[in-house]
């Protein structure tokens, strides 16, 4: 099992700042313990062996435990791009953020599932496409093609 790198609670808090000032919205902190709890999870092998598994906990928890007074959403793309980078996966920082851009909505408002994002992140870890039958996951997620 290769050796993962993280970030601190600090450096989460300045890159949700930095995407509020840059996007807008409104500044703060709504729950730093809950961010916190996240990043140290994620740290444990146990729970989430691989860096899709600790990707997917990290961008779904900022999303669902909403720590951010505003751009929640926003944020978890940032920091999965910056735990992409900082794991050796900067080739796949731009599509991760370009992927996540619809699918962080879908998250949002429940229609994906923690299982399926852990699926869609590992195809995208792999640097794979989305083969048939998860593509098919998807669209039944959505509510079917319309």
């Amino acid at each position: 099992m290769a050796a993962h790198f993280y970030f601190d609670l600090a450096h989460a808090i300045r890159t949700h700042d930095q995407v509020i000032e840059i996007s807008g919205g409104m500044p703060g902190n709504r729950d730093t313990g809950a961010l916190a709890s996240v990043l140290e999870h994620i740290q444990n092998d146990d729970y989430y062996p691989e860096l899709p598994d600790k990707l997917t906990h990290l961008v779904f928890s900022v999303i669902k435990f909403h720590c951010f007074n505003d751009g929640n959403k926003r944020s978890s793309i940032a920091l999965g791009a910056y735990f992409l980078e900082l794991n050796g996966y900067d080739w796949l920082a731009t599509r991760f953020i370009y992927e996540m851009e619809n699918i962080v909505v879908w998250v949002a408002e429940s229609r994906i599932s923690k299982d399926l994002l852990l699926k869609l992140l590992t195809a995208l870890c792999a640097g794979d496409d989305y083969d048939e039958a998860l593509k098919l996951e998807l669209i039944d997620a959505l509510g079917g093609l319309a």
